[in-house]
């Protein structure tokens, strides 16, 4: 079994090392990088808003990275006062790494809805909450918080791009390289990966492919492009799509 792994760098060629060290045959195609966002400039401001009692989320390891890039180049440093609140394990540990504060996280999916779930988000009236997060992307959390009560402000901290590539040179030669395993970690490189890959390959290749996402719904996404054969990681950091894998 080739396994093609679609998630950006660095981490997508981090997992294909991963599996390489193991003895599996393991390819990188990023299919989207990442540019700065447009909310950068006003990330200070945000973060001195919010008080004690406010909330801070971050809603991956990129908006982590590219708001501490921002406060380093500002000669700004991380609030003392919200909680900190994260998607998942990486992500939390990328953003106590940054700020030096203890950060919540959902210890069983790292996906909105279960974040809600947390105590500390129950009873949130007439708190702020600052969400970091890149373009597009879903809107439950930011929702179900003002549902909630809470005055709610998003910042766009990097931006998603797709890279180019020509998909029918691609798909062949993923068939070519016998791949049989496909890692895709978001809805929008799902969408992505189907497109690109022309109709003949999609029936003769892709969608023949084992795949393994993140995310129960991403599965029930995958099944409605038309994959059949379908795994779902226990979270969507790199140890957790090893363990899938292995």
């Amino acid at each position: 079994m080739s396994i093609l792994v679609t998630r950006p760098s660095p981490q997508g060629e981090e997992l294909v090392s991963r599996l390489r060290a193991l003895g599996r045959e393991a390819w990188s195609f990023p299919l989207i990088e990442f540019a700065p966002g447009r909310d950068l400039a006003q990330l200070g401001a945000g973060l001195a808003s919010l008080g004690s009692g406010d909330m801070l989320f971050a809603l991956s390891r990129h908006a982590v990275d590219f708001a501490q890039g921002q406060l380093i180049q500002q000669k700004l440093g991380w609030p003392a006062s919200p909680g900190y609140f994260s998607i998942g394990r990486a992500t939390a540990l990328a953003l106590h790494t940054a700020s030096g504060m203890a950060v919540r996280y959902p210890l069983d999916r790292e996906i909105s809805e279960v974040l809600l779930q947390l105590p500390e988000l129950q009873n949130v009236a007439g708190k702020k909450a600052l969400i970091l997060r890149g373009n597009g992307g879903r809107e439950l959390l930011g929702e179900t918080l003002r549902q909630r009560g809470a005055s709610v402000a998003f910042c766009e901290c990097y931006q998603r791009c797709d890279r180019h590539y020509d998909g029918a040179e691609e798909a062949m030669r993923w068939q070519r390289r016998g791949v049989t395993m496909l890692v895709v970690t978001s809805g929008e490189m799902l969408h992505r990966l189907w497109s690109l890959t022309p109709e003949w390959y999609r029936e003769s290749w892709l969608l023949t492919c084992e795949l393994l996402v993140v995310s129960e719904r991403l599965a029930i996404l995958a099944r409605e492009l038309g994959w059949r054969n379908i795994r779902v990681a226990d979270g969507a950091d790199n140890d957790a799509l090893l363990r899938a894998l292995q």
